[in-house]
């Protein structure tokens, strides 16, 4: 069975529009750099403004827009940063619950926000839609130590603030890179760890050149062996950037890329050798890989065009290419739409093979904001948006048969083609009524345009349109009680497209929308020791798209709409320091995440018809009612950090019934982390780093999958889990010079 779509997997074909747009991106730069020439011929390299916040701020949450967003500096990713990916730097976060195929944080990774699959987060690189269009997944594996380049993450939770991209359904991850350094610098970082999991990167900059120019790049290598057998990851990135700054305006020109070459381990381990065998992985052939290569090119810019008014215009393009290769041991001819072979008297049907399922896409557009922001005024507001167009090509070649059963080299059995156009425009308004009472509205309109034609892989002709235009409005209100507390409230609406699989499996049905309408009230006190902030959410959906426990020809769940479901929780967080050397934080979330009826359908081998079973108030699927999260960290020296960090996660449902039988045990997890900074003589810092990571060695799967069918007039049900490593260890040494 497989775990992932076909739309992950990119080729290495570049199109005619792409090219197009990379001589728009080089005409845009140049016109570009020549404005700002004129621009900072008077400029006085004092007044500099650290602009790295000014691209994403339209689309970013603050403490006067009444919702619930935790933002994450470079700082602390930097102390957890030697090796996993950005969802185990994350994994602190309220309402947050990560998880790895490999089980150690390196290859596919994977995060849920209150429940919320990784194809309802919009996550957006510097404003810029991440997501992928067909599947709306992110695939964070594609950007292998991107963490090293971060300035600031901030996680929206709920539907959050209008973005560029696919609609944010529950959560919203805004990353930034666009910080700089005035003074020139270079680093390295090597780790290594359990599982001959080895990091290795290199990081300089120029610093501030001549007062306005600036270049940063990074170069990284991350390898594993995983955890799980034979789930290894060789993974390789680059990132550079190129920047023009006067004292009130910039551009910046990024290209980053990264490839990845992972063992797979989508299949999880079988229930029955779950005790025995937790690294069991059934994959044996050398070349069971996925094989991918993702290139990103940005240009950003942002002017200041009088004392009251800023304009932030971004182009973009991303290029991606690459397959996963199968063995398909005894498989069917049919399948294939070829012949069986005769010879003589004897039929054969079937064969052993080996496959590539292949997409080649490219991805483009333009987003931009125009920001009103008068220096003595109670409003504010912008105007953004964003137009993007996706093109994907998807095939798939047998470069393999047992015997030279087809004459064909590389046989292509199917091959189509898929384009999304996605549109946005939003405007916001900020108002300040008094000292103490705000109000924010944001309101957004969203198209979206889809199209697909041509074979899938099961031989189905999936050719078919659809369009869809979305209003999101959104209010938040803020009230401040005194110096040290405030209330906050917010009320938002979010609509969302199917994505590629739900129209090829439910064909020739049109699956509908999703509508999503989030309550949130908070409450936030800040002294000068300690914090507390509760936030109440109510997230009642219309037509939500939940697994159904069939599965399609390729062994992935299908999802149906639900007439009704909510999500509706309390998250709690509190941090006191209690001295210079000691201090605490905590977070809990404590929630209900029903579907008020649902139709279970299992499928019946047995030639007769499907069983149906209808529930009513069930749990939603991978959603745990409680998840908590805590840091005590200790000073004991200077430059000297000592934290231990734990996680508790819920049982977890891996279907839509509420069946004990097909759920993930809760967990509790520990970790240690000890950072230790010198600053010798020879280098400007000197950084030590220790992570050990499930201190205690708890056995736990945070991840699964469920299916169940008739055979012989029998009920079987099937479980697959993805358990994560017991203990094991990263250690780091950072010099910067």
């Amino acid at each position: 069975m497989k775990k992932l779509t076909t739309n992950q997997f990119i080729s290495s074909k570049f199109k005619v529009q792409g090219s197009r747009f990379k001589i728009c991106l080089s005409v845009g730069l140049f016109s570009a750099f020549s404005i700002l020439q004129t621009l900072a011929q008077d400029a006085d390299s004092t007044k500099l403004l650290n602009l790295s916040e000014v691209i994403v701020k339209s689309t970013r949450a603050n403490e006067k827009t009444g919702m619930a967003f935790t933002n994450v500096y470079k700082q602390e990713i930097r102390k957890q940063n030697l090796g996993q990916d950005v969802p185990f730097l994350l994994n602190q976060l309220p309402s947050v619950v990560v998880t790895s195929d490999a089980g150690a944080g390196v290859g596919y990774t994977g995060i849920r926000i209150r429940g919320t699959d990784p194809t309802r987060i919009n996550v957006t690189l510097n404003g810029i839609p991440y997501n992928d269009s067909e599947s709306q997944g992110v695939f964070w594996v594609n950007m292998p130590d991107f963490a090293s380049s971060v300035q600031s993450i901030q996680v929206q939770r709920g539907v959050g603030t209008s973005t560029n991209g696919a609609g944010a359904f529950g959560a919203s991850i805004n990353i930034n890179t666009l910080g700089y350094e005035k003074e020139a610098y270079g680093e390295t970082n090597v780790s290594y760890g359990s599982f001959n999991t080895q990091k290795t990167n290199i990081l300089a900059s120029t610093g501030l050149l001549n007062n306005h120019f600036v270049i940063d790049a990074r170069l990284s290598r991350i390898s594993s062996d995983g955890f799980i057998d034979r789930a290894s990851s060789n993974l390789k990135s680059y990132y550079i950037s190129g920047g023009y700054y006067n004292k009130e305006n910039f551009i910046r020109f990024n290209a980053f890329s990264g490839k990845e070459v992972t063992y797979q381990a989508w299949e999880g381990v079988p229930e029955a050798l779950l005790k025995e065998n937790r690294t069991y992985n059934p994959y044996t052939y050398e070349n069971q890989v996925d094989d991918y290569q993702q290139d990103h090119y940005q240009l950003i810019s942002s002017f200041k065009l009088n004392k009251n008014w800023r304009f932030n215009p971004t182009l973009h393009y991303t290029k991606g290419r690459g397959f996963f290769e199968q063995f398909r041991e005894d498989d069917k001819f049919s399948n294939y739409g070829l012949a069986d072979i005769v010879i003589g008297s004897t039929t054969i049907k079937r064969t052993d093979l080996v496959r590539r399922k292949w997409l080649d896409n490219d991805f483009y557009g333009a987003v931009f904001s125009l920001d009103y922001e008068p220096t003595e005024s109670k409003f504010r507001a912008n105007v953004g948006g964003g137009w993007n167009k996706y093109d994907g090509d998807h095939f798939g070649d047998i470069i393999w048969m047992k015997n030279n059963a087809s004459t064909d080299k590389n046989y292509r059995w199917y091959d189509n083609n898929a384009i999304k156009t996605d549109f946005n425009i939003y405007t916001k308004a900020f108002y300040q009524f008094n000292d103490a009472f705000n109000a924010y509205v944001d309101l957004q309109f969203r198209t979206v345009g889809y199209e697909m034609k041509g074979i899938a892989d099961k031989r189905q002709d999936i050719t078919q349109k659809a369009n869809y235009q979305f209003f999101n409005p959104k209010l938040g209100l803020n009230y401040q009680l005194n110096e040290k507390s405030s209330v906050y409230a917010s009320y938002s609406v979010g609509n969302k497209e199917p994505n590629r699989t739900d129209f090829v499996d439910n064909a020739p049905r049109v699956p509908k929308p999703e509508n999503l309408q989030d309550l949130e009230v908070g409450y936030k006190i800040q002294g000068s020791k300690y914090r507390i902030q509760a936030n109440f959410y109510n997230m009642v959906y219309h037509n939500q798209l939940v697994l159904t426990g069939q599965v399609n020809g390729v062994g992935e769940a299908i999802r149906v709409n639900v007439p009704d479901s909510y999500r509706r929780g309390i998250e709690l967080e509190a941090g006191y320091q209690f001295s210079p050397k000691f201090a605490i934080n905590a977070n809990a979330t404590f929630s209900q995440n029903k579907i008020k009826n649902f139709t279970e359908t299992i499928v019946n081998y047995d030639g007769e018809a499907d069983k149906v079973i209808n529930y009513e108030k069930t749990d939603i699927s991978f959603s745990p009612n409680v998840i908590a999260g805590g840091q005590i960290s200790y000073y004991p020296v200077k430059s000297l950090e000592l934290s231990f960090l734990s996680k508790y996660v819920g049982k977890q449902f891996m279907d839509n019934t509420s069946n004990d039988a097909r759920s993930l045990d809760a967990f509790f997890v520990n970790d240690l982390r000890m950072n230790y900074s010198l600053k010798p003589k020879f280098c400007k810092e000197l950084n030590f780093s220790l992570l050990v990571n499930n201190l205690f060695n708890h056995l736990y799967e945070p991840n699964g999958y469920t299916y169940s069918y008739i055979y012989e007039r029998q009920v079987i049900t099937e479980n697959f889990y993805y358990p994560q490593a017991g203990t094991n260890f990263l250690a780091a040494v950072r010099v910067r010079f």
